[in-house]
């Protein structure tokens, strides 16, 4: 597959303090990814510099583009969609409104419509609740909204934090079911971040392992899936 995401020597600072330290690594068109490690690890961080949402050093190629040094806006325009930790719902609007909101970048409306009707497709309780104010629904009903939000883009990659954070586990393995589901059929790869590695590596095609901001352990999902010493030393499980 040809290479989607390249980031090369990644450092990223909170004001003066460094915490990502100069890792690398890629992604390929339609993969899914996953970045585990404890908290405090970077790997939220390293969600937010590809962003421009953080100073960062580097370099971040995205397809033909450099996005290093750009403005987040201009970012998200060139195909990334990031659906952050605590889910950014906008909570006195309708679930329908959000959806709409998602689209905010494009021009055609119809497109946006038809994609409305897609996304519930995917997510049949947001059409049950498609007038509903987004603050009063589950937990589970606002992480659908947000990452049927952030496919309204149409991205490329999406950037996922914790999507399980907060979950009964049945509502979490209809989302990662949702999500293999969307990458299967929309080629939208998938830059995962996620507490639950068990799920995470199932999902997922590679994975990389960080600790302290620097990327202890990379391969594919599988052969981290398989490997009994990382998972009791890394991965707590």
């Amino acid at each position: 597959m040809p290479s989607l995401l390249a980031v090369a020597n990644l450092e990223a600072y909170y004001g003066a303090t460094k915490v990502l330290h100069g890792f690398s690594f890629g992604m390929e068109e339609g993969s899914i990814t996953a970045l585990l490690g404890a908290n405090g690890a970077g790997k939220t961080t390293t969600l937010r510099a590809l962003c421009g949402m953080v100073k960062t050093r580097g370099e971040i190629r995205f397809g033909e583009h450099r996005l290093d040094g750009r403005a987040t806006e201009d970012i998200v325009r060139r195909g990334i969609a990031h659906v952050p930790d605590g889910r950014g719902t906008f909570l006195n609007l309708s679930t329908e409104e959000n959806l709409r909101l998602g689209g905010y970048t494009r021009r055609d409306r119809a497109g946006v419509s038809e994609d409305i009707e897609r996304m519930f497709g995917y997510f049949p309780r947001l059409k049950e609740r498609h007038r509903q104010q987004a603050g009063t629904l589950s937990g589970g009903e606002q992480q659908m909204l947000a990452v049927a939000r952030g496919l309204m883009m149409r991205p490329r990659l999406m950037l996922l934090d914790e999507p399980s954070f907060g979950l009964a586990p049945l509502i979490v393995e209809q989302i990662f079911q949702i999500m293999r589901t969307i990458n299967e059929r929309e080629k939208v790869a998938i830059l995962l971040v996620e507490q639950n590695a068990a799920m995470a590596l199932a999902l997922a095609d590679r994975a990389y392992v960080l600790e302290t901001g620097r990327i202890v352990i990379s391969g594919s999902a599988a052969e981290i899936r398989g490997n009994e010493a990382v998972r009791r030393s890394y991965l707590g499980y």
